[in-house]
């Protein structure tokens, strides 16, 4: 090897650590809390009402906590490590 080329790297590892996969299947449950909202003419109507509130502006007030719960578990399910990479618990 010449003094200006680099060994060849793994493109998994970067700097020696291994690379991080944003690939889980968890991460289309965030496609409920983007794709829902632009549905528009599901929820474009008046009743119920709730509160005197028409359904169109309570279900949109609805799907903040919607898409807060799809980001929750998207990210709790894509964190878990496999149970075959987990450090066994000693008793």
């Amino acid at each position: 090897m010449s003094a200006g080329t680099r060994p060849p790297t793994d493109p998994r590892t970067r700097d020696g650590a291994p690379a991080r996969s944003d690939r889980s299947p968890w991460n289309w449950l965030l496609l409920v809390a983007v794709v829902v909202p632009l549905l528009v003419p599901l929820y474009n109507r008046v009743e119920p009402t709730l509160f005197g509130w028409p359904f169109f502006y309570w279900v949109q007030l609805a799907f903040v906590p919607l898409g807060v719960l799809a980001t929750f578990l998207a990210y709790r399910a894509a964190r878990r490590r496999p149970a075959a990479d987990r450090p066994d618990r000693e008793r």
